[in-house]
């Protein structure tokens, strides 16, 4: 059986970082005490980390990182893609429940680091906001921002409920997202049109228009 990889530096440090804040507090938990329960030097925490806020949220900063990079590839459906990104930050938390049960209580006891979450969790809104829009030519702004703030909400709301201890399966945030897509009309389990010579499509309500003319020009000969 092969050994698994030793952690990186950063995820030591993280791990270390976290424990002190959980043990002394956020603010009596200097740079120095947290280098040195990592094995590290305190040159090398400042260049993988601009302080101690950063190490709190280092594992938001990778994970914009990785969903800016999917979503910049293409994908078929713009809408489910948002929704795959919004699962893969919940299936990174879920795989190490504890420790970012540790990380949310001290984010909440301390009023910085509060400001600091409200602004990652916009950052991410954001992010799915311009993406729908790159994605989708057209789209009325305000039908690429309610999705994107409605995905980042459910998304937020279920989390914390894994973060306050609940066992919360994957599959809870996917019915979730599910609902979302299907309260914008835009879910891909809808039937697709026949193959006939006269094709009467049929798009929800609330659909945007803007997907509806992609749909059209996605089903239509070229």
């Amino acid at each position: 059986m092969t050994a698994a990889p030793p952690p990186s530096t950063s995820t030591r440090v993280v791990a270390a970082a976290i424990e002190l804040f959980a043990e002394h507090g956020f603010d009596a938990t200097s740079v120095e005490q947290i280098a040195r329960a990592a094995g590290v030097s305190r040159s090398t925490f400042f260049r993988q980390f601009g302080g101690k806020e950063d190490v709190v949220f280092a594992d938001h900063e990778e994970l914009l990182h990785a969903l800016e990079v999917y979503l910049n590839e293409p994908h078929d459906n713009p809408w489910t893609a948002v929704c795959d990104a919004s699962m893969q930050v919940f299936r990174h938390f879920a795989a190490d429940p504890d420790l970012a049960r540790r990380r949310y209580t001290i984010v909440r006891e301390v009023p910085v680091l509060r400001d600091r979450e409200i602004v990652t969790v916009f950052r991410y809104e954001r992010l799915f906001d311009e993406y729908l829009r790159r994605a989708i030519p057209g789209l009325d702004p305000l039908d690429a921002v309610g999705f994107a703030a409605l995905v980042t909400a459910v998304h937020n709301h279920v989390l914390r409920r894994l973060l306050r201890g609940e066992r919360v399966p994957h599959a809870t945030l996917r019915r979730a997202l599910d609902d979302v897509l299907r309260r914008f009309g835009v879910h891909p389990d809808a039937p697709a049109p026949a193959d006939d010579d006269v094709t009467i499509a049929a798009f929800p309500r609330g659909m945007p228009a803007a997907e509806v003319a992609r749909r059209l020009q996605a089903f239509l000969p070229r």
